[in-house]
């Protein structure tokens, strides 16, 4: 009942060694860049362009690290994103007029309609996870490829477009002309989520079903609500990562962004989340996401380096973090004899 009690759950701890090594990761790729390619690099619109590219697979993560702490996963996150954009592209579709333009209300419109897939979206998985008592990694592979062919079967496998670019240049702007509007909703996402956890009975009860599901079920925890809204949420954060998308790509896709299952899990082991739940912070994932992508653009700043290489660095740098992860908490104290 010790976490029940600990209601100061801080946003930052410099004793977390997470946060340590990431703030040291970053600080150590950012000396390194600027010896290494600091005129491609260290420019406003260079870092404009990574504050409006990470948003669409951050968001997914902070959904991710939502059902990692009760110590499930989401694997579904990219489906429910393509199938939600593939949606509100047919419905941009058809709003469109022959000039090209789209009614004022449109935009308010389509996100509140994402926002109701991607709930509807994960009340599904929760009832498959909770209700039906299929392992988490499990439920969400089979339901993340039946959102893929959902969003197949709408398209044919084809790539919808040529809707408004009205979507497309909100977007896309840039708030007093500095801030990307993506990193606005990024932002504001980390910040509810953050409030969630460390300021409402709704995370507390999260880090103690995570920590101990025996002692939440003897407590009294409702569990299967819990998780329902649990996945619930990381449905609509994976739905606006999905309009983030479709704004940057301007069209909308059945494969687009399949390589964000891997990153996404990443980010949330490497943000100090057990994947057995009950630990971890959003700001170790905030800093995981920030890192990743300054190493992602960094890299693409040597031309020798394929970018085929990518998904090979992401999958060693999980494997290394979850060794590194494994070492530091079975690390046993030296005792003198």
């Amino acid at each position: 009942m010790n976490l029940l009690n600990n209601k100061k759950i801080k946003f930052m701890s410099i004793n977390d060694p997470h946060i340590t090594r990431l703030v040291f990761l970053i600080a150590l790729w950012m000396i390194f860049i600027a010896i290494t390619r600091f005129g491609k690099f260290y420019t406003v619109l260079n870092f404009q362009t990574m504050a409006s590219q990470f948003p669409e697979f951050g968001l997914m993560a902070l959904g991710v690290m939502l059902c990692m702490l009760t110590g499930g996963i989401d694997l579904s996150v990219v489906g429910i994103a393509n199938m939600t954009s593939i949606i509100v592209a047919f419905i941009l579709l058809s709003l469109t007029g022959e000039g090209g333009t789209l009614p004022a209300f449109s935009i308010l419109l389509v996100f509140i309609l994402a926002i109701m897939i991607g709930a509807i979206a994960g009340i599904f998985n929760g009832v498959l996870v909770s209700k039906l008592n299929i392992p988490p990694i499990l439920a969400t592979m089979g339901s993340g490829a039946l959102f893929t062919g959902i969003s197949v079967v709408l398209t044919n496998g084809n790539a919808v477009s040529k809707f408004s670019r009205a979507y497309s240049q909100t977007i896309n702007n840039k708030l007093g002309g500095v801030i990307p509007v993506q990193l606005i909703f990024f932002i504001v996402m980390a910040v509810f989520i953050w409030f969630l956890l460390s300021k409402t009975v709704f995370g507390t009860k999260l880090y103690m079903l995570g920590t101990s599901p025996t002692a939440a079920r003897f407590s009294g925890l409702k569990i299967t609500k819990l998780l329902i809204k649990t996945y619930m949420l990381s449905g609509i954060t994976a739905a606006l990562g999905g309009m983030i998308m479709l704004a940057n790509y301007n069209s909308a896709r059945a494969d687009y962004g399949s390589v964000y299952t891997l990153q996404t899990v990443l980010i949330v082991v490497l943000g100090g989340v057990d994947p057995l739940g009950g630990k971890g912070k959003i700001s170790g994932v905030v800093l995981a996401i920030i890192l990743l992508r300054m190493l992602e653009t960094g890299i693409n700043r040597f031309p020798h380096i394929s970018s085929y290489y990518i998904s090979l660095i992401w999958g060693s740098v999980l494997l290394l973090v979850m060794v590194l992860n494994y070492f530091s908490v079975n690390k046993k104290p030296v005792v003198k004899e």
